[in-house]
């Protein structure tokens, strides 16, 4: 019967006796039988008031600690969600996860935040993990390179999370397969891309360069498409088309632009460059002050993100937004709303695939100018 397994008393039981406490001290305090304070704990049958106020009495008296773990075995306990990141440092990660917490909070659920570090071995014994705790749904946060093991590795998660009626949720990634049991909660990350090199097009750049590459990946692979796309509409050949860069982050963006304005003796023939991300942007601007190049006034910088720093680079940066904190939200609606339609027992509809997309802006602020006339 739910409520029923046995757990050390906390702390403060000191000086009120010593020993395990269970069910069954629980109900002698209180002068009631062991299965009306299953029912009292468990919270789903229907009792006395008196008889509650005498059990609750004891619990407190006795400092009776409900397992939780056993709770949620038997589905009385208070609900999990559970939210997967590479890392909790980055701003990004940590808005998604605030949203995801925040809303879990508001519908009366705890929220588990785990951390792989770009481990695929971490990833999948968290996952595992969230799945043994019960969890209602797993949120997995960000991109990946969508390889044939990435693909098996993320089927492997959805089909296993909805054979123990939980489900899988990919935020801010695509599903890379329209057959798989997920639910994708992401934002349009191509037209964000389009957008901003539009941006610089519009201001007259016609030599512009995209600085931060990782071959595959879910996040980089739009953003350049969208850059391939915003050269095309405007006019721009094949030829007008340059992608550089070994990866994203700050690291890669001074180290790369560094390389790159040595082979050409410091005279950049871009005016302009879309970082990969707002840390690649960050280091490229660095690399450019050493060689005496500004920005705007040289070569004008946008990036992707709208991380915290953004706006306080030397200038502000120009970015695209990502709405991170309304996906984390958006995951957890949508998911619920997903499990009340289709009934808290599962069902085969829990194994169709459902896709929202959020949208991005671009944030203008003061690291684009008009190219300057060449010599």
């Amino acid at each position: 019967m739910a409520g029923m397994a046995e757990i050390s008393p906390g702390p403060g039981a000191a000086g009120r006796g010593s020993g395990r406490r269970t069910i069954r001290d629980v109900a002698d305090r209180a002068g009631v039988s062991v299965a009306t304070v299953s029912r009292v704990l468990a919270g789903n049958y229907p009792t006395s008031a008196a008889a509650r106020a005498k059990v609750l009495r004891a619990v407190k008296d006795l400092d009776y600690v409900i397992d939780g773990r056993a709770r949620a075995l038997a589905g009385t306990g208070p609900k999990t969600i559970a939210v997967i990141v590479s890392s909790v440092d980055s701003a990004f990660y940590a808005s998604v996860a605030q949203g995801v917490e925040q809303e879990a909070a508001a519908r009366g659920r705890l929220c588990m935040v785990c951390s792989h570090g770009g481990d695929e071995a971490r990833e999948l014994a968290l996952v595992q993990m969230m799945r043994e705790q019960r969890a209602e749904f797993v949120v997995l946060v960000g991109g990946a390179v969508e390889d044939d093991r990435y693909r098996a590795r993320l089927t492997e998660y959805a089909h296993g999370l909805a054979a123990a009626d939980s489900r899988l949720v990919l935020c801010g990634r695509p599903a890379p397969s329209p057959d798989m049991p997920v639910l994708v909660v992401e934002y349009d990350n191509e037209a964000g891309a389009y957008a901003v090199v539009g941006h610089l097009l519009a201001a007259g750049h016609r030599d512009i360069l995209y600085l931060g590459v990782m071959p595959g990946h879910s996040t980089v692979e739009p953003r350049i498409a969208g850059y391939r796309r915003a050269l095309a509409d405007h006019g721009l050949g094949p030829a007008a088309v340059r992608i550089e860069g070994t990866g994203l982050g700050r690291t890669h963006g001074y180290a790369d632009m560094r390389q790159i304005l040595a082979d050409c003796g410091g005279r950049p023939d871009f005016t302009a460059v879309f970082a990969g991300d707002d840390q690649v942007a960050a280091g490229a601007m660095a690399a450019m002050r050493e060689h005496g190049l500004r920005t705007p006034q040289d070569i004008s910088v946008v990036g992707y993100n709208n991380d915290g720093l953004a706006q306080d680079l030397n200038p502000p940066l120009t970015t695209v937004n990502i709405p991170a904190y309304e996906m984390g939200r958006e995951s957890v609606r949508l998911a619920l709303a997903e499990k009340a339609a289709r009934g808290e027992g599962g069902g085969t509809r829990a194994l169709a695939q459902s896709r929202h997309l959020l949208g991005t802006h671009t944030v203008l602020r003061e690291s684009v100018a008009r190219p300057r006339p060449r010599d």
